[in-house]
C-alpha cells in the first residue's frame, strides 16, 4: 500500500472516531431521542453493516468475536451515550481517550512491564490530567456525566485488550457488534419499563450515521491501515481524536473553550505522549 493511501486512510478513520463523539452529542443536546434507544440503534446499524461487508467481502468466512468482548463493546457504547446527555463533545473525548489508554498502560504493568522514570512522568501527569479535569469548578464537566465517560473509556479498553488475541479484527468486530445488538435492545426495554426511552426520526438517523459511518466502517477503514503503521505510532496518531473533536465541537457545535480544558488536554495527551514514545526499562 502506498503511503499515500495510508495517509488517506488513517486521516479518514481518524475523522469517524471524532465523528462519533459529535453524532452521539448533537443527537442527545438536539433532538428528543433516548440514550438507550441511540445506543441501540448505533450498534445494530453497525451490525448490519459489517454483516453486509462479510456477505460482500469475506469470501465465505464467518464473523468470530465472543461474548466477553461483545459485553465489553455494549458497555462502552452504552456508558458512551448517557455520559453525552450532559458533556460537551471535547471534553467526552478527551475523558474517553485518556482513560483508554490509561487501562491499556495499567494492563501492562500488571503484565511486568517495566517503566522508566520519564513514563512513570508521563503517566503520572496524564492521571493529573484527568482528575483536574473532573474536579469542581465553573468549568467543570458534569461529575456523573465525567464518571460515565471515564467508564466507558475503560470498557473500550478492555474491549482493545481483548482484541489483540489474533484473528482478523473485521470479522471480530463484526460477531462482536452481532452479540452486543440485542444486548442493547435490551437496554431499550428497560428504558420502556422505566418511561424513559423516546424514539426521534432525527435522533435516529444521527444514530445510524455514527453506527453504520463512524464506527462500522471506520473500524474498517482503520484496520486496512494498521497493519502498515507501528504500533508506537498507531497510538500516537489517535492522540489526534480528542484535538480533533474538540475543534469541530467549537466550530459546528458552538461549544466553548476554556482554559481547564486546554491545560488538562496538555497534561493527558502530552503525558500519554510519553509514556508511548519512550521504550520500556531494560529487564
Amino acid at each position: 500500500m502506498s503511503s499515500g493511501r495510508i495517509f488517506a486512510l488513517t486521516c479518514l478513520a481518524m475523522l469517524a472516531f471524532a465523528g462519533n463523539s459529535l453524532l452521539c452529542r448533537i443527537a442527545l443536546r438536539d433532538t428528543a431521542i433516548d440514550p438507550a434507544s441511540f445506543t441501540a440503534i448505533r450498534l445494530c446499524s453497525g451490525a448490519l453493516t459489517l454483516w453486509l461487508f462479510l456477505v460482500l467481502r469475506s469470501q465465505g468466512r464467518k464473523a468470530t468475536g465472543n461474548w466477553p468482548s461483545a459485553l465489553a463493546l455494549f458497555l462502552y457504547a452504552g456508558l458512551f451515550s448517557y455520559a453525552y446527555t450532559q458533556l460537551e463533545a471535547g471534553a467526552g473525548a478527551l475523558l474517553l481517550f485518556g482513560a483508554v489508554q490509561v487501562t491499556m498502560i495499567g494492563y501492562a504493568l500488571l503484565q511486568g512491564e517495566r517503566f522508566t522514570p520519564l513514563r512513570w512522568l508521563g503517566l503520572g501527569v496524564a492521571l493529573a490530567g484527568l482528575i483536574g479535569l473532573m474536579l469542581p469548578g465553573l468549568s467543570a464537566p458534569p461529575l456523573l456525566s465525567a464518571l460515565l465517560m471515564a467508564g466507558a473509556g475503560v470498557a473500550w479498553g478492555v474491549y482493545s485488550l481483548r482484541g489483540r488475541s489474533g484473528g482478523s479484527p473485521a470479522l471480530a468486530s463484526a460477531g462482536n457488534f452481532i452479540r452486543a445488538a440485542p444486548l442493547a435492545l435490551l437496554l431499550v426495554a428497560g428504558a420502556r419499563l422505566h418511561g424513559s426511552a423516546e424514539l426521534d426520526s432525527a435522533g435516529a438517523l444521527w444514530a445510524v450515521a455514527s453506527g453504520a459511518l463512524a464506527s462500522a466502517l471506520g473500524y474498517l477503514i482503520w484496520y486496512a491501515a494498521l497493519p502498515h503503521i507501528s504500533a508506537t505510532n498507531a497510538a500516537t496518531i489517535q492522540l489526534s481524536v480528542p484535538v480533533i473533536t474538540a475543534i469541530a465541537g467549537i466550530a459546528l457545535l458552538g461549544e466553548t473553550l476554556s482554559l481547564r480544558l486546554v491545560l488538562t488536554s496538555l497534561a493527558i495527551l502530552g503525558g500519554i505522549a510519553l509514556v508511548i514514545r519512550q521504550k520500556p526499562a531494560a529487564t
